[in-house]
């Protein structure tokens, strides 16, 4: 690895470890285990974006990241990981969740009624969503590993930004295939053709820095360089922080291996 690559890598793990939802969405979470994701956030190189979990864990997290010191905001997801074509049901777990203290909200589109050719559902669901969020973000979750069609790809990105998310994702990290630089691609361009103030969220399967400095490269060239920032970007993974740890020569040991 010459000079130049090293001090680029370097340089994007640093900006991809200020833009992580550094998350925990395992069936074995216990409240020891978010109070130890917690402390995990807690790098000598600052912190993540916001730590994402279980909406049974939203309090626990909040009250590890105080105890630190540490004023990031806790997301949680809703419709997870099926993403129903149930737009009263997606709205209320979204409003519990935000009563439950989640600053932010990672809702699941409805991609199978997308694929079976309903769009008015992940319209009506993405919109009422962004309502019982008042005034937290919410990010849409279209799962593009499972759309998989590029045009559906896109449909999805345009239904939800055009309903009001703040973000959109690409996976819930819990299907054969999650993130793709492609799926990236495709979403990042809905955005930069809505004109909108819309984010993108890049979850499940980045797990190096040299895989989010991909990420970090094609948003730069479609958005602009200035573009990527926590209001805009996300990576959603956990074991992504120990390997960026690493790459910026900091001792990752303390941190778990709970990647979605």
């Amino acid at each position: 690895m010459t000079d130049l690559t090293r001090n680029h890598l370097t340089e994007a793990a640093l900006r991809a470890l200020h833009l992580m939802d550094l998350t925990a969405l395992n069936d074995t979470d216990t409240h020891d285990s978010i109070r130890a994701l917690a402390a995990a956030a807690n790098t000598p190189l600052g912190t993540p974006a916001a730590l994402c979990v279980y909406v049974q864990f939203v309090r626990t997290a909040k009250e590890a990241l105080a105890a630190q010191g540490l004023n990031i905001p806790v997301a949680t997801v809703t419709n997870f990981p099926i993403g129903e074509a149930n737009p009263q049901a997606a709205a209320g777990e979204t409003a519990e969740a935000v009563l439950l203290g989640a600053d932010e909200v990672d809702v699941v589109f409805p991609y199978r009624a997308l694929m079976a050719g309903d769009e008015d559902v992940g319209h009506k669901l993405v919109s009422m969503c962004r309502t019982a969020v008042g005034d937290k973000v919410l990010k849409v979750i279209i799962e593009s590993g499972e759309l998989t069609a590029p045009q559906l790809i896109k449909r999805a990105s345009e239904i939800s930004i055009q309903a009001g998310a703040h973000f959109i994702k690409t996976s819930t990290g819990k299907v054969p295939v999650n993130a793709t630089l492609q799926a990236a691609e495709i979403m990042l361009e809905a955005i930069r053709k809505s004109g909108k103030q819309v984010g993108f969220k890049a979850a499940g399967g980045v797990r190096t820095a040299t895989e989010a400095a991909a990420y970090l490269a094609l948003a730069d060239r479609i958005m602009g360089p200035d573009w990527a920032k926590p209001e805009t970007f996300r990576f959603g993974a956990s074991s992504l922080l120990g390997n960026l740890l690493t790459t910026l020569g900091q001792d990752a040991g303390a941190t778990r291996n709970t990647a979605y």
